[in-house]
């Protein structure tokens, strides 16, 4: 079973419509199998017109609150390529060889 985290790594603002706006975060999800670690970065941008409530103030912000903003199909879909890394390294695809021709020996 695959344990994973999400974590902020970074956060770009801009002083509108309040003072250090966030208008992108950058996010990384990790998977762990037991044996092996992969992890995926993503991005979400954000829009003062896309605002529903009140302005958090960016010192009263925290990581869950910021991950809340987070569509939860882009966490989805980032744990699934990180799952498909990780199936990977437990059970490396086969790669076809070039082999010399039976007649050209």
């Amino acid at each position: 079973m695959t344990t994973f985290t999400t974590r902020i790594t970074s956060m770009y603002t801009l002083n509108t419509p309040e003072p250090d706006y966030v208008v992108n975060v950058l996010y990384e999800v990790t998977g762990v199998d037991g044996t092996n670690t992969a992890s995926i970065g993503g991005n979400t941008q954000f829009s003062s017109a896309d605002q529903v409530g009140p302005v958090v103030p960016y010192a009263d912000l925290t990581e869950a609150v910021v991950l809340s903003w987070i569509p939860a199909e882009a966490i989805t879909s980032a744990q699934q390529c990180v799952q498909g890394q990780l199936d990977s390294m437990a059970n490396p695809p086969v790669s076809p060889s070039n082999t010399a021709l039976p007649w050209s020996a």
